[in-house]
């Protein structure tokens, strides 16, 4: 087997490259670092492969290898291009695609439910001292995602796919119609209504149609306070974390503002 790389894949923080097999046909290759195999069948690959018997525009596994501390994919290249313009279409798009997450995983508790982390930090990201140190405003932040986490579980419920990473960069469209989500390295079981609330802070400052954060803010305001709560400080921890230690100050006052929003 000779897969002959073609170069890197646009956009991303993490890396991926366009790969092309023996017969002609191209894929991208994929690595996840402190990762094993066995734990991405059971939680991510497991999740894409339920999602995708529904008929969910999910990309399909074509080989998986440990190569030291890393997992290497080569996952199907899905048609279409990351989505730049985010309009009325576009995320009503997202919302069926999301409902299409529900009970998908119902009876599947060997797929590990996902950490919110509020009270701890994960490998990597969702780490609370750089809140803590940063300055006031992000220190009572974290101090408001450490009292969530203390009235919450620290797992999400529920028996849906969640993506954990479901933003316009991580979606293929083809003439404004959303032919796949990407990225699923992260996903797990919980609450699929979670993505919608990574969602509305992937169009944080994103080129977006007229009235599409009003109409997401709208749906997150129906969410129940037990779901919405530690979806949104999780989020918050994530965001402004991640600000802090790879971007510029101004930036990171740019999460702050969205985080207080439902901070209460």
């Amino acid at each position: 087997m000779v897969l002959t790389l073609e170069g890197a894949c646009p956009g991303g923080q993490v890396g991926a490259a366009y790969v092309r097999w023996a017969d002609g046909h191209r894929s991208v290759l994929k690595w996840r670092p402190h990762s094993s195999v066995e734990d991405m069948q059971a939680g991510p690959l497991a999740v894409t492969e339920a999602l995708r018997l529904a008929g969910y525009p999910a990309p399909a596994t074509e080989l998986v290898a440990q190569v030291g501390h890393a997992v290497v994919m080569v996952q199907e290249l899905l048609p279409g291009r990351k989505i730049e313009y985010f309009g009325r279409s576009e995320l009503g798009q997202a919302l069926q695609l999301n409902q299409l997450q529900a009970d998908r995983l119902v009876g599947r508790v060997d797929v590990p439910a996902m950490d919110l982390h509020l009270g701890d930090d994960g490998v990597g990201y969702c780490l609370h001292e750089p809140l803590r140190r940063h300055n006031r405003r992000s220190a009572a932040l974290e101090r408001w995602v450490a009292a969530v986490g203390a009235d919450h579980p620290p797992q999400l419920a529920g028996d849906d796919a969640v993506h954990q990473d479901f933003h316009p960069g991580n979606m293929l469209a083809d003439e404004r119609v959303v032919t796949g989500v990407v990225d699923w390295d992260g996903a797990s079981r919980g609450d699929r209504r979670f993505d919608l609330v990574t969602l509305r802070f992937g169009l944080h400052g994103a080129a977006t149609g007229p009235g599409v954060t009003e109409r997401l803010d709208a749906i997150l305001d129906s969410v129940p306070e037990e779901v919405l709560r530690p979806a949104w400080a999780h989020m918050s921890l994530r965001m402004v974390d991640w600000a802090i230690r790879h971007f510029s100050p101004a930036e990171v006052e740019r999460w702050l503002d969205l985080a207080e929003q439902r901070r209460s």
